[in-house]
């Protein structure tokens, strides 16, 4: 892990580069997006004067398949100074500094043969990173004691020596769902060396999934549930508060349903979490405050708040402070631990640049985020509280250089009402009486949206396609986040319903304004996106002429006895078991109109998905198949889960997708006719034989 440090000056900030207000040689392209990058967290020292943040870098395409490369830097505050710490073929993750501001640690990859994650201290000034953990399976997570002298962290507990013994003897079965291992929480005495780097366990037989110190050291704050399923992380998180001194666990909520961040108040009087309203809330959406000596939590969100609370923090001990999406756009606001009036203190329909949860300085005046605008993905800001945020970081300094297509937010009537909204970019050289062909873009989720920023993924390629003359168009149908409550609740035990519905009615509102030209019209997502697609490509196939269904979902009954989240299905979507909608299931799954499919479909998933299982896009391909549908490719990825993580992966299915568009949207080629070529090879940028 040892690196040599070089210094980098960053290019002044030109008006060039934050407006991109320059005449632009070429479109955006697909080899632009696979070697975009992008910052993806930023940690403010405590003395406010340098950011640490890490860059995700794409991998090559002549590289080891494998996920992005993550580097770490430095960046002054006050010169706007860049010191790159790690760079290369690195992996670090998860950054923190000392409570003293002397270094920062992260995790990646142990110096043991197993590649488990481990605790690394990189000094402040640079020179040579330490590991610190010797933990015998990787570390997920991990916080500094106030102290600075002790780390504790989560790890799943090892297997026993007898478990060992059976796995190398050829014992070594699947148990589903029974022989869990707990996720432990670990304390590591930084100043015990006897201790070799591992942490003596704090629980056992209980799953820890996220914890925080209290500001004294002496507790511990965890979200825990009873196994280590991702279910459980998603239902049945509860805090508890662990008292480090006597050992003694204690639950301190009993939130129904979904569960997001928490934070101790400076003084240690009161914990605030986000959280979900109800057990059918289908995401985080309420910012509450409980006191620890005592008391019930009181919800703190304004009544009939039009939009959702994902993270929460404090501003001092009287103060919270909780970051929203509303809308397309996202704010930060403040309220008093009392309640009242809350105050909106940052809002990225002032500034133009969405923002994630912030880190701040204890007095509330230094701040580090990651934010990012329709025309450039993650990139590192700071903000003193005033009314501008001031960019640091140019990471893709090639990217003004290139057209754009104009990103802008719409709103239209659905058919009973609803006001809808969404995000469109426009064809690169768009004219006003031209109708250009569509795609219809679907986030997954359903509770999920798309805010007014960078949109543009190997997944989801919105300004390539816009490069290539499409309309891209991002609804944020009902069931999205971002709008309030009630607004997310229209898409429960209802699914494909207004949901779907209010996609459709979008498509007629863009033909209906000149945009959209009829006759060429594609939609895509990936997992409840999939289904989107799927259920476009068949109760909707007059609408569409192809469509690409990433890790989707194609039949309800059998999706809910393969899923790894039963339970978040069946209480945040559903609200019934399966036996008491078995009609409505069937005739919502996709496969029950695929007879009727006039639609190009392109299949796209990974082999190991837990969370979408690989025989919904089997099961869906072999009933279109079974019903001589002439255009249906189903292509899978090995070793991939629930969206794709390795270049190679990425790639293929970045060009796929654009070849499955150009070939049956835009060209319009006809459903009965031969396919797109099979072998794409010669784009992935590789030297081949002939």
């Amino acid at each position: 892990m040892q690196r040599s440090i070089r210094t980098l000056t960053l290019i002044a900030l030109t008006s060039m580069v934050l407006g991109g207000a320059i005449t632009a040689a070429e479109p955006f392209s697909p080899e632009d997006l696979l070697a975009l990058k992008q910052v993806t967290s930023a940690r403010t020292s405590p003395d406010g004067q340098w950011i640490a943040y890490t860059v995700e870098v794409p991998r090559r395409a002549d590289e080891k398949p494998g996920e992005a490369y993550s580097e770490l830097y430095l960046v002054s505050v006050k010169t706007g100074e860049i010191k790159a710490l790690l760079t290369g073929a690195v992996e670090a993750k998860s950054i923190a500094w000392t409570p003293d501001g002397s270094g920062i640690a992260f995790l990646a990859d142990g110096e043991e043969k197993k590649a488990k994650k481990q605790v690394w201290l990189m000094p402040a000034k640079g020179r040579t990173a330490q590991q610190i953990t010797r933990s015998e399976t990787s570390i997920t997570d991990f916080r500094w004691h106030p102290s600075g002298k002790k780390i504790a962290y989560l790890a799943t507990a090892p297997k026993s020596a007898r478990e060992k013994a059976l796995d190398e003897k050829g014992y070594k079965f699947i148990f589903y769902e029974e022989d869990l291992k707990p996720k432990n929480l670990y304390l590591l005495d930084l100043d015990n060396a006897g201790a070799g780097g591992i942490g003596e366990p704090l629980t056992r037989e209980i799953t820890v999934w996220s914890f925080e110190f209290s500001p004294d050291g002496n507790a511990i704050a965890a979200s825990i549930t009873e196994k280590n399923l991702i279910d459980q992380w998603y239902m049945f998180r509860k805090i508890h508060l662990l008292d480090l001194k006597t050992g003694a666990l204690r639950q301190l909520t009993s939130n129904p349903g979904k569960l997001g961040n928490f934070a101790f108040s400076p003084d240690g009087m009161h914990l605030a979490y986000a959280a979900a309203k109800d057990q059918k809330d289908n995401q985080v959406s309420q910012v509450f405050v409980i006191p620890l000596g005592g008391g019930d939590a009181r919800n703190l969100t304004p009544a009939d708040f039009p939009g959702h609370v994902n993270w929460v923090g404090w501003k001092d001990k009287n103060t919270l402070v909780y970051r929203s999406n509303e809308g397309v756009n996202t704010t930060l606001s403040t309220v008093g631990v009392a309640g009242g009036e809350r105050e909106v203190i940052l809002n990225s329909a002032d500034t133009g640049i969405v923002f994630e949860a912030p880190d701040f300085t204890r007095a509330f005046n230094n701040f580090a985020l990651v934010g990012n605008s329709p025309t450039f993905p993650g990139e590192v800001y700071y903000w003193n509280g005033g009314k501008e945020m001031r960019r640091l970081t140019i990471s893709n300094p090639w990217l003004p250089e290139r057209k754009l297509g104009k990103q802008e937010a719409i709103r239209y009537l659905a058919r009973d009402g609803q006001e809808i909204e969404g995000l469109l970019i426009y064809p690169v050289d768009y004219q006003a009486e031209q109708q250009y062909p569509l795609v219809v873009i679907v986030h997954g989720g359903p509770e999920s949206n798309f805010s007014n920023e960078w949109i543009t993924r190997y997944s989801e390629p919105g300004q390539v396609l816009a490069g290539k003359g499409y309309a891209v168009f991002f609804p944020n149908y009902r069931a999205s986040t971002g709008y309030g409550v009630e607004f997310a609740l229209q898409g429960y035990g209802d699914p494909a319903g207004k949901e779907f519905d209010d996609i459709a009615d979008g498509l007629d509102y863009l033909i209906q304004q000149g945009i959209a030209d009829p006759s060429r019209v594609g939609v895509g997502g990936g997992s409840y996106g999939g289904y989107a697609s799927a259920w476009f490509a068949t109760y909707y196939t007059q609408f569409v002429k192809a469509v690409c269904m990433f890790v989707g979902v194609s039949n309800l009954i059998s999706k809910r006895n393969t899923t790894d989240i039963p339970y978040e299905e069946l209480y945040v979507h559903s609200g019934k078991k399966l036996e008491a909608m078995w009609e409505l299931s069937l005739q919502r799954s996709p496969i029950y109109w695929a007879q009727q499919s006039k639609t190009a479909v392109l299949i796209l998933g990974g082999t190991d998905d837990t969370r979408v299982h690989p025989s919904q896009s089997l099961e869906f391909y072999r009933q279109l198949k079974m019903n001589d549908h002439p255009a249906a490719r189903l292509v899978q990825y090995p070793g991939e889960k629930h969206g794709n993580k390795k270049q190679t992966s990425r790639k293929d299915m970045l060009y796929r997708i654009l070849d499955w568009y150009d070939w049956y949207v835009k060209d319009a080629r006809p459903l009965d006719g031969p396919l797109p070529p099979l072998d794409i090879s010669d784009k992935y940028g590789l030297e081949l034989p002939e």
